[in-house]
């Protein structure tokens, strides 16, 4: 047998291996994500996986509903904004009053600008992991 094909055996049986050790159920796989913005007065979702819509509750404020629930609010959230303006404003995405929720249903989340004041976003990007 070759040096390549005992490579390419090892690289099939190593794939075969972590097949068994990574299915949709690991913790470090994302349960939902997104891509949206607030456009021209509208959310626009350009792509996502397990979230059914994104609801704009007031200015850089949103609920991303999940399409499958999550099995409980134990789950963590990582995300990014894209600055409104080429002039440096940053934008961060935070949870910031204790009215904002986190149900296994749906996650709410504020975009703010470094001034800690809630400003819309053309592009934000939101991971779920549980």
């Amino acid at each position: 047998m070759s040096l390549a094909a005992r490579i390419a055996a090892l690289a099939s049986r190593i794939g075969l291996e972590v097949k068994t050790k990574i299915d949709a159920s690991h913790p470090g796989l994302a349960r939902a994500w997104v891509c949206f913005g607030h456009v021209g007065n509208q959310i626009v979702v350009r792509a996502a996986h397990n979230v059914a819509s994104v609801t704009r509750l007031a200015a850089g404020r949103y609920r991303v509903h999940f399409a499958s629930p999550l099995p409980d609010a134990n789950y963590a959230w990582v995300g990014v904004a894209r600055s409104s303006t080429n002039s440096g404003t940053q934008r961060l995405l935070i949870v910031r009053a204790t009215a904002d929720e986190k149900t296994p249903t749906h996650v709410d989340v504020g975009c703010a600008t470094t001034a800690a004041s809630f400003a819309d976003s053309p592009e934000i990007d939101l991971v779920v992991y549980r």
